[in-house]
């Protein structure tokens, strides 16, 4: 008998339907299936929100970074940093 192939994203569409049917225990599907019910939360939230393309993986880069630094000093620390390798 060949093995059952079935993507992640076919997986979490799976989980979010059986979650969304009513009178199902979100807490113990979860927990059968290896989740935290917060991850299954998440799936759900985003499922509401944005359909099936919210089941895909997300980045977790941040949307902004207001400490950077400047592009102009970083360019500056590095041609510094090439001048005197020695520096550390």
């Amino acid at each position: 008998m060949p093995w059952k192939d079935v993507s992640l994203m076919n997986q979490r569409k799976e989980l979010v339907l059986l979650a969304l049917q009513e009178g199902t225990n979100r807490r113990e599907l979860a927990r059968r299936m290896g989740l935290s019910p917060k991850t299954l939360y998440k799936w759900l939230a985003r499922y509401t929100a944005q359909g099936e393309a919210g089941l895909h993986d997300q980045s977790r880069r941040p949307h902004s970074s207001p400490r950077r630094t400047e592009p102009d000093l970083e360019q500056r620390i590095l041609s510094l940093r090439d001048d005197h390798p020695v520096w550390g």
